[in-house]
């Protein structure tokens, strides 16, 4: 709780995955995604209700495990590749007040695809919405500038060409602008932002800028990066004298 507001977390984590099968359960380093995110809630003494949001059984099963309750099983209309984070959120938290009989004033959505966020993380995401009045609160991560649009390419009928015009204009890295990309470790939103605007962004989204490298995983390979970032940077913490 902040400021006597009520905090629901939701773990999203559906059984259906094309990129990889059952992706939530794939472990991580050892640990099951999904159990990654109960594992770091129950350090987060702020968050009133942690909860996953689930149409497999194994899913609930290792949910309850790690920490996260699973007091609801996600219909199947909600289950399906299609069906948007508002929506699969909205559900959660009307399912949550009913079961609770409680009023949520805050929502944290936490995907287990996220596995390199630390309690820090979540809790400076959660504290900047309240402290700042926004209606919701993204982490991003500045986006590389070789990916950039304007240096983005199409290739139709073998033709290379700029996806944007204007990239024939650029020269060097410095004269494009800075953008930006969800990096997945945490979204958080007001309850009106989820049940009067039916979405998890607002009228206004505040962006919690995170400069770590952070790995949102769709493929293996995203996985094998994020455990070598994961194990490289653990190993720093532990050797590097300056952390005492």
């Amino acid at each position: 709780m902040i400021e006597n507001k009520k905090i629901l977390a939701v773990c999203p984590a559906r059984g259906g995955s094309k990129g990889i099968p059952l992706k939530n359960l794939v472990p991580f380093l050892g640990v099951p995604l999904v159990a990654r995110v109960g594992h770091l809630v129950s350090e987060i003494s702020i968050i009133d209700r942690a909860i996953v949001s689930t149409d497999h059984h194994e899913i609930t099963k290792v949910a309850r495990q790690s920490g996260l309750d699973a007091p609801f099983f996600r219909p199947e209309d909600l289950s399906g590749d299609q069906i948007s984070d508002a929506q699969v959120l909205i559900h959660a938290l009307r399912e949550m007040e009913r079961i609770d009989q409680v009023h949520y004033d805050i929502v944290i959505m936490l995907q287990p695809t996220s596995p390199l966020r630390r309690k820090e993380h979540v809790v400076q995401a959660m504290e900047m919405l309240v402290q700042g009045h926004w209606d919701a609160v993204w982490t991003v991560s500045e986006t590389d500038s070789k990916h950039h649009p304007l240096k983005q390419l199409k290739v139709e009928a073998d033709q290379l060409n700029y996806y944007e015009p204007a990239g024939h204009q650029i020269i060097a890295r410095q004269q494009l602008s800075p953008l930006y990309h969800r990096n997945g470790v945490a979204y958080v939103m007001t309850r009106s932002c989820l049940l009067d605007d039916c979405s998890i962004s607002g009228s206004r989204t505040g962006a919690l800028e995170l400069k770590e490298h952070l790995i949102s995983i769709d493929t293996p390979w995203d996985l094998e990066l994020a455990e070598f970032i994961y194990s490289r940077d653990s190993s720093h913490r532990c050797h590097n004298p300056l952390d005492g």
